[in-house]
This record gives structure tokens, C-alpha cells and sequence, in this order.
């Protein structure tokens, strides 16, 4: 299937992956702009670690999800994660067990996973800022759909991640071109302009790549 417009998103995407560094990447913007298709479709869905933060859900819970994530996939049985400085730990071994030269991480609505008092952030930083050149390197993604929370808490921090990222990467609803091109070419529509501006006005961030 046809995917529509990104261009740029998905050549600042295809740089950083082809990258011989570690790289801590930002992908931002309204929700259902599609920033998690452009993600999944860049990469075909071949991370070696995702999870997806959970809305209005507390610390514990989204840290036994964290943790179901990486049983699944690593076929053990691990301890209950006290903290997120426990669950990254752990999420490290992991990686690093994998003995590749490169690993990749998608950690999609991250702001859902900073809970009040989770100390997430600090975790998060404590992760990135700990992963050596010589461990591997490290594509780390993440996805946030809640704006000010992402410039203002992640890629604006004073703290632990200032000027740690390396990428961010805003993906805005699509314009009326694309608008027009995703209802005749993917959804098969035929539309006039008029209507195609219309719904444009209407849904402009709810038509999306699919």
C-alpha cells in the first residue's frame, strides 16, 4: 500500500538508523498525525524492544507491562521491577545479550509512562546517559503524542537529557495536498476540491497514513 507524503520524516529517520553512533530520537506532533505508522513503516516493525505507555494508568501497572513486554520476548521469567531504574536496568541486559552491533528501541506515548512521583524521566536519562560507545550502539526512538509535554519535559530538559537528543522530528497533520492524494489514491474516493478542502478543515488531524 501507497504511503502518503513524510518524505523528509522519513529520510531524517532512514539517516539516523543508517548512522554509525548511537542515536536518541524524538518523533512528535497531535495525536493521529501518524507518527507511530511513520515509525512502524520505517522500520518494518523490527525493533528489538517496544512497548507502548499506558493513558492514566499508574507506575506499577505500566512497569508490569514493561516487564510482561520483556518476558515475552526474552523467554524468562523476570522479578518484579521495583522502579523504572530497575526496569531499564534490566531492559540494558537484555539488549546487550543480544550480542549485535546494533540494537533498536521504540518506546511509543512516553509521556503516559511519566506518572506522578515514577521518577520515569531520571530513569530514562540514568539509561541513555549510561550506554557506553563500546556496549553497541543504541537507536533509541521515542513518541510522544502530548506536544508540550515533549518540547518542554524531554526535548527542552535542563536536567539529565539536556541536549541529549539528537534528533526531533515534528510530524505535522498533512497538508491539503496530501489530504486530497490519501482519499484518491488510498481510500479510493473521489472527491472534488471544494469537499477535499471541507474535510481537510473538518478532520485534519484525523486523516492519516494507513
Amino acid at each position: 500500500m501507497k504511503f502518503i507524503g513524510r518524505e523528509e520524516e522519513i529520510k531524517s529517520l532512514r539517516k539516523c538508523d543508517a548512522s554509525e553512533k548511537s542515536e536518541f530520537v524524538a518523533v512528535y506532533g497531535r495525536r493521529r498525525a501518524g507518527k507511530t505508522y511513520l515509525l512502524q513503516y520505517v522500520f518494518n516493525g523490527q525493533f528489538d524492544f517496544e512497548f507502548t505507555g499506558l493513558y492514566r494508568v499508574s507506575a506499577r501497572d505500566q512497569r508490569k507491562r514493561f516487564q510482561e513486554t520483556l518476558n515475552r520476548i526474552s523467554g524468562e521469567r523476570i522479578a518484579g521491577l521495583e522502579d523504572w531504574f530497575s526496569a531499564f536496568d534490566r531492559l540494558k541486559q537484555y539488549l546487550l545479550s543480544l550480542g549485535k552491533k546494533k540494537v533498536a528501541v521504540f518506546l511509543d506515548e512516553l509521556p503516559w509512562m511519566d506518572t506522578q512521583k515514577s521518577q520515569f524521566l531520571a530513569a530514562l536519562s540514568d539509561f541513555w546517559n549510561g550506554w557506553k560507545s563500546q556496549d553497541c550502539i543504541l537507536k533509541l526512538y521515542v513518541c510522544g503524542s502530548a506536544t508540550t509535554w515533549m518540547l518542554d519535559k524531554l526535548i527542552g530538559d535542563r536536567g539529565g537529557l539536556h541536549g541529549r537528543i539528537t534528533r526531533s522530528i515534528y510530524v505535522a497533520p498533512f497538508t491539503l495536498r496530501e489530504t486530497e492524494e490519501y482519499l484518491n489514491t488510498v481510500k479510493h474516493m473521489r472527491y472534488g476540491h471544494r469537499q477535499v478542502l471541507v474535510l481537510h478543515l473538518i478532520n485534519s488531524s484525523a486523516l492519516l497514513c494507513v
